[in-house]
């Protein structure tokens, strides 16, 4: 099986869980179930679920036993996009070429439905206790939830909105981007990583490999606004432009932008000479990222 082909089908497991996990759009009160499924099977990637998979296989243990965590990940981010749509936030009116939560269900449902798939992530993170020592499953539901906190995710939005319409160094545009962006995918793979059993060493290799990662996959979207694939990246290119916000090709220019994500996607898979076979996924996954289109 080709890595994209393993991709995808792990893409599918993560949907069948999802689906599985998420309340039906039947169940009452009907329309925020709607809603929260509106955004979540959206189409994404579903990259950091894989991520918490791949480090769990990559240090001995089960992609199925970690499957509730990943997903947990997946509802984070979703939340994420859907408050980061917002009229105070980005205000985008499209996200994955599909008018974005609150243009189609208004301001309070989205609110809502970000607050509601954040609370199912924790509920099914604590899920994991079913198959994982208590001392695991408290310890990734620390990593989680800082990655998603003032000091991870939402710190990174807080900077982000507060470095809009002016010049900011470089130095702040990395906080942004591994407070905001990087967090997630940190969490992702030490999470599985802890769930798997991983030793010290392996998931000090894990952890620079996701931070590397984090940023090589920020400096590539940041390139994509400008020459990625419009109807792949499913909104108008050049919205970072029109939100007035600083991206690496603003600050350095485009041909050391590529430098810059080139070479840390050379990090973050020299990161992985720990292990051998068992991380040949998370190599490809770092190829991926660096070459996609959308």
């Amino acid at each position: 099986m080709t890595f994209n082909e393993e991709l995808k089908q792990w893409s599918k497991e993560v949907d069948l869980a999802l689906e599985h996990y998420l309340p039906s759009a039947e169940t009452y009160p009907m329309i925020i179930h709607e809603a929260m499924r509106y955004s979540v099977f959206a189409g994404g990637k579903r990259l950091r679920p894989i991520l918490v998979m791949a480090a769990a296989r990559a240090v001995g243990g089960s992609k199925e036993k970690v499957m509730p965590v990943a997903c947990a990940l997946e509802l984070i981010h979703t939340y994420s996009l859907v408050h980061d749509d917002l009229p105070a936030m980005d205000n985008d009116d499209f996200r994955r070429g599909r008018p974005t939560n609150h243009k189609v269900y208004g301001e309070a449902m989205a609110i809502l439905v970000g607050d509601a798939l954040q609370t199912l992530a924790f509920e099914l993170i604590a899920q994991a206790a079913e198959d994982f020592p208590a001392a695991a499953v408290n310890r990734v539901t620390w990593e989680i939830a800082r990655a998603a906190g003032s000091g991870g995710l939402i710190g990174g939005q807080v900077v982000d909105l507060l470095s809009e319409k002016q010049e900011i160094n470089g130095a702040t545009l990395e906080y942004i981007h591994r407070h905001k962006t990087g967090a997630l995918f940190r969490a992702a793979i030490r999470a599985g990583a802890i769930l798997g059993g991983a030793t010290d060493s392996q998931l000090e290799s894990l952890t620079q490999y996701a931070e590397q990662m984090g940023l090589a996959f920020q400096i590539k979207d940041d390139l994509l606004d400008i020459e990625g694939d419009e109807v792949k990246i499913g909104k108008p290119l050049g919205s970072d432009l029109k939100n007035q916000k600083s991206t690496y090709p603003a600050i350095y220019g485009l041909a050391n932008t590529k430098k810059m994500a080139a070479s840390a996607a050379a990090e973050a898979v020299n990161a992985l000479k720990v292990f051998n076979q068992e991380a040949e996924f998370l190599r490809d996954m770092m190829h991926f990222i660096i070459n996609r289109d959308h």
